[in-house]
């Protein structure tokens, strides 16, 4: 064994000072990085991206800035195909930005790609502190940027600050934690989203169904939403369907190339048609209805019975009154407390001015008679006088307990206008108290989502079985509503099915383009005619 040999003091001292040399270097690090965060967040941009982000980036300290380059509207860069659609390709080596314009002006930036260069977290405060100020910024397409579960939330915190910001394209990004589904919160504003080939698999695709809808909130902004070359699998494609139970606002769904089987199907093509409601749903249900019920009952209270039974007959069925009826009830309660006081200042001052001509009378009394020292026994003309006090006692305790009742009720009343603003936007209406409930063996049927206009489930493991639910869905929903396209090629079933044709027969009926199409036809065959 060897022998270990001690190290001098002097190198020892040595060995201590270079440590906190180390240290005191780290400190002064990480102070000049909290200064230069600070710089940044004070810095004031002035929408012009391409003055903004390098000065941003030179502030945060960072020695590689990427390039901004400014492409205006209608101005074709290279392209490469990836599969299903085409990607702009940078032509600079080095990362850059590249912009789109909608004029000549360097402030109507309209879109905003990042290409196959992975973004840190200065990048994204760069990012999270220039983009807000781009008012005409619509669209933001990220392919390849390496973003982490934090970076993640910074983005979704940038794009809840961009005013105009609609569409967000996040793609060839994998996320360990699988956190996309905080792009589409309740609170979210984004219209369009594409998730291809981000490997998100069942946890993820989980949140992104919980995202969608429950019984309790739903997303009112997402209109499509592309799922595209994922790991959504039969689990996942059961999670989305669970979302678009109550989601009344997502119209273009993508699911293709998700190994998705019949199980997978059946769940989906479940929800486009009438289904039951499980018991969260009914209670959930029962409550906004009896909330919905109070509210009525509570105005109608408050109106004269002229006007409620004028009302009661034109009245529809759990019919919520508008906020306008609320508040002019709310002023109608105020005037009327208002009289009240004033009817009750005047009747306290008249009791003063009677007690005090009272008070004269007796002394007079007094005066010109001589009374006994001793005290007289209670008699009988003392008592009007007490029952005389008694009904003014009672009349300010009861306009002191109706001042608190009508307290109440107008603080009632203000919270629940809040409620009552749905009622008067139907879009916002929540999907359980959408007309067309059906009560059956005890089971209560919703229609069933016929807001989703487009499905596609192509390249999935799909065979003649899916195929025959979709015809029987489609066939349950309403005329005129529901799916307009659905796209089931490349599975598992022949094209030449006799459902698939079926199917392909109704769908034809149903898509827009198909009908526009005729009726040109049909114009045309008019005008050759004549």
């Amino acid at each position: 064994m060897k022998k270990r040999v001690e190290k001098s003091p002097k190198e020892k001292a040595d060995r201590g000072m270079s440590g906190v040399e180390e240290e005191l270097a780290l400190l002064g690090t990480c102070d000049q990085m909290f200064v230069s965060c600070v710089c940044a967040n004070e810095y004031q941009c002035c929408g012009i991206l391409e003055a903004d982000f390098p000065e941003v980036c030179a502030l945060l300290g960072m020695r590689e800035v990427p390039l901004v380059t400014l492409q205006p509207r209608g101005s074709e860069g290279s392209q490469f195909s990836t599969g299903s659609g085409k990607i702009m390709r940078s032509r600079h080596l080095k990362p850059c930005l590249e912009v789109d314009l909608e004029t000549e002006d360097p402030r109507s930036v309209r879109e905003i790609r990042v290409f196959g260069w992975k973004l840190n977290k200065l990048m994204m405060q760069a990012l999270r502190k220039t983009l807000p100020s781009l008012s005409n910024l619509q669209k933001l397409h990220l392919w390849r940027a390496g973003l982490t579960g934090q970076m993640l939330k910074s983005l979704k915190t940038t794009v809840s600050l961009c005013v105009n910001l609609r569409t967000v394209i996040l793609e060839g990004t994998p996320i360990p934690e699988e956190g996309f589904h905080i792009l589409i919160a309740e609170n979210s504003t984004l219209a369009h989203l594409s998730l291809r080939n981000n490997h998100i698999g069942e946890s993820g695709v989980r949140l992104i169904g919980a995202a969608l809808s429950t019984p309790y909130k739903a997303n009112k902004s997402l209109l499509s939403l592309n799922l595209t070359f994922n790991c959504i699998g039969d689990a996942g494609a059961k999670h989305i369907a669970q979302g678009l139970r109550l989601n009344r606002t997502l119209l273009c769904l993508s699911m293709a190339f998700n190994n998705i089987g019949d199980a997978g199907a059946a769940d989906l093509a479940e929800v486009l048609g009438p289904f039951a409601l499980t018991h969260e749903e009914v209670v959930e249900r029962r409550r906004q209805l009896n909330s919905r019920d109070s509210l009525v009952r509570l105005t109608l209270t408050l109106q004269p019975k002229q006007t409620q039974t004028a009302e009661s007959k034109n009245l529809p069925p759990l019919s919520v009154v508008s906020s306008s009826s609320l508040e002019q009830n709310l002023n109608k309660l105020s005037k009327s407390t208002a009289k009240k006081k004033e009817t009750s200042k005047k009747d306290e001052k008249q009791s003063a001015s009677q007690g005090a001509v009272a008070a004269g009378k007796k002394e007079e009394t007094k005066l010109t008679k001589k009374v006994s020292d001793t005290k007289t026994p209670r008699g009988k003309g003392i008592k009007p006088e007490g029952k005389e006090k008694l009904p003014f006692v009672s009349e300010q305790e009861n306009h002191i307990l109706l001042l608190d009742v009508t307290h109440t009720v107008t603080a009632v009343l203000r919270k629940l206008i809040c409620y009552s603003q749905p009622a008067e936007n139907p879009e916002t209406l929540s999907a359980l108290l959408e007309p067309g409930v059906q009560h059956i063996g005890g089971s209560v049927l919703l229609p069933g989502n016929n807001v989703l206009a487009s499905l596609n489930l192509s390249g999935n493991k799909l065979t003649e079985q899916s195929v025959c639910l979709f015809l029987s869905s489609l066939e349950r929903q309403a005329e005129g509503r529901g799916l307009l396209r659905l796209s089931l090629s490349r599975n598992c079933f022949v094209q030449d099915c006799e459902t698939f044709l079926k199917l392909k027969e109704v769908m034809a009926l149903r898509d827009p383009l198909n009908r526009s199409s005729s009726i040109e036809e049909e114009h045309g065959q008019a005008a050759s005619l004549s």
